[in-house]
């Protein structure tokens, strides 16, 4: 899935919804001051870039080299960030982690066979995060417009073995089958104010619409985008709440 989001790195990095501090320092207590994080589909450092200044070092790790390039230079001054490439299926040839953190990659993995492989690699103590939208938070305001043009595009999904897309089971339940089955939840919310080139530029960070996707069709969806919103809310602004969770999965303790 290395060109999943080709041209995509730049418009995520700038438009995807930024975590709460209070969710980055909720994750760094979870993996403690002295540990290497393990930050698996890192896209351009949603999470690595705030959290290394928080733990040991972070081990950003993304199939993308424009994901991977992007990062390496928004994180120029945080030299505890190592840029890897690599993906879900190559974890043993990575360096050595105490933890790991997953963003939204996780739902396009096979879930189950990533967390038999990370329960073979992480340290007894070894946690699982995960942070991302809640589950129950409510469609963004533009969503319905936005389906129309991408009907209209016939853009498609791209969906994984085992992922949340295929298989609609959600990662808590997933989590809750595996040897990581201690779980740990926190919710955090935050208010934007999105303008209309803001929600055009996050259709452009979505795998399904990323520019190497749309190809020569990129400019024409952008503009029938542009104009479809403003149809819909003239004012060309929505205020939005977003609800961010952190799922923490821990192994049970070890029987005396």
């Amino acid at each position: 899935m290395a060109d999943l989001f080709g041209g995509a790195a730049p418009y995520y990095a700038r438009y995807r919804f930024r975590h709460p501090e209070p969710a980055i320092e909720h994750l760094a207590a979870a993996f403690g001051a002295d540990s290497t994080v393990l930050d698996l589909g890192c896209g351009p450092g949603t999470v690595a870039i705030p959290l290394a200044g928080r733990v040991r070092e972070v081990l950003a790790v993304d199939p993308d080299e424009g994901m991977l390039a992007e990062g390496r230079r928004l994180a120029a001054r945080s030299p505890n960030v190592r840029w890897i490439a690599g993906d879900s299926e190559r974890l043993r040839e990575l360096p050595a982690f105490d933890h790991v953190v997953m963003g939204r990659s996780f739902h396009w993995m096979d879930r189950r066979a990533v967390l038999a492989e990370l329960d073979a690699l992480l340290p007894p103590g070894g946690v699982v995060a995960l942070v991302g939208p809640a589950v129950d938070q409510p469609e963004l305001p533009w969503e319905p417009v936005m389906c129309r043009v991408r009907d209209a595009f016939g853009i498609n999904t791209f969906t994984a073995r085992n992922s949340y897309q295929a298989t609609g089971v959600p990662h808590e339940a997933v989590l809750a089958a595996s040897p990581f089955n201690v779980l740990g939840r926190a919710r955090f919310e935050q208010r934007l104010t999105y303008d209309v080139a803001a929600v055009v530029g996050l259709q452009l960070s979505y795998s399904y619409t990323a520019p190497a996707r749309l190809g020569d069709r990129a400019g024409a969806f952008t503009e029938a985008a542009r104009q479809a919103l403003l149809a819909d809310r003239p004012s060309g602004t929505w205020e939005v709440t977003t609800v961010t969770e952190v799922l923490t999965a821990r192994r049970p303790p070890r029987s005396p």
